[in-house]
């Protein structure tokens, strides 16, 4: 038995640190929700009043852009139908709802931070360790925190759902930036460009392939954590799962599963085929 006089606590500090926060800045985090919310809502809005046939023609149209492979491209038009022959279309936009703007947030977080970190390593020594705290972290635990700041629904699923998801982008924006070579740096340094020149044009740049595989990781782990996040209220295929499993409706939890791994399979391939892309013009190059 461990010595009971050696125990110490962080759940009353933390606990109390939460509600602090609710007390006094409870407004700050209701609007910000609201601004959350009504962003989430208009993306979901376009995407259910889009007939389903014109996203699979424009989920085909990114398919080819990014692969420039007809197999590929009629595939995700199969798969993309396979979801409205379940009668999982309107549930899985607003899954992907969520998940779209989880992703640009967490591009918009992640990007900037990952070059902060290449850039400093002071700040890199500092963020790896919490990048890795945020990633070995359970999912269930950040919706305690975000739960209690905005209560129920869709927006403390996407909170949830960015801290999660982001550390990929952060580590891999990180990671490219630093493998670009350094005599193409050294070169363009010659030619009179200043750090923020050298920055978007020369090492950004470069380091799109490792940058578009932190996004897709990204965006697999924002899928992983649909079903978590439909315990807060999150609408969608996680709603769909979490009730086949309440009912023990086998059918019903299986459907909503495969939806899920439809449109993860979907995303990775397209996400997957601008990196490849990307990488085979800069060797072509």
């Amino acid at each position: 038995m461990f010595p009971e006089q050696w125990r110490i606590s962080i759940r009353g500090p933390v606990n109390s640190f939460i509600e602090a926060l609710v007390a006094n800045y409870g407004f700050a985090f209701r609007a910000f929700a609201h601004s959350v919310l009504q962003a989430i809502i208009f993306v979901e809005t376009i995407l259910r009043a889009t007939p389903w046939w014109v996203l699979i023609i424009v989920f085909m149209a990114l398919a080819w852009a990014g692969t420039r492979r007809a197999i590929v491209t009629i595939t995700i038009g199969l798969l993309m139908l396979l979801i409205g022959v379940l009668g999982l279309w309107d549930l899985t936009m607003q899954t992907l709802a969520l998940m779209l703007i989880g992703t640009v947030v967490s591009i918009i977080i992640g990007i900037p931070i990952g070059i902060l970190a290449a850039k400093s390593r002071p700040f890199r020594n500092f963020a790896l360790p919490a990048l890795d705290v945020m990633q070995t972290m359970p999912g269930f635990v950040y919706l305690i925190p975000v739960m209690m700041l905005f209560g129920l629904g869709k927006v403390p699923a996407v909170l949830a759902t960015i801290i999660y998801a982001v550390p990929p982008l952060i580590r891999l924006t990180d990671l490219g930036i630093r493998q670009v070579d350094a005599e193409v740096v050294e070169a363009a340094t010659a030619f009179g460009g200043n750090p923020r020149q050298i920055l978007l044009g020369v090492e950004l740049p470069l380091a799109v392939p490792t940058i578009m595989a932190g996004l897709n990781q990204t965006i697999m782990m924002a899928l992983s954590m649909v079903v978590v996040a439909s315990m807060i209220g999150a609408r969608g295929l996680g709603e769909q799962v979490l009730n086949g499993i309440q009912t023990l409706d086998v059918g019903k939890g299986l459907e909503a599963g495969i939806g899920i791994v439809v449109l993860a399979v979907v995303l990775d391939r397209i996400t997957q085929g601008f990196g490849r892309t990307r990488k085979s013009e800069q060797t072509n190059g």
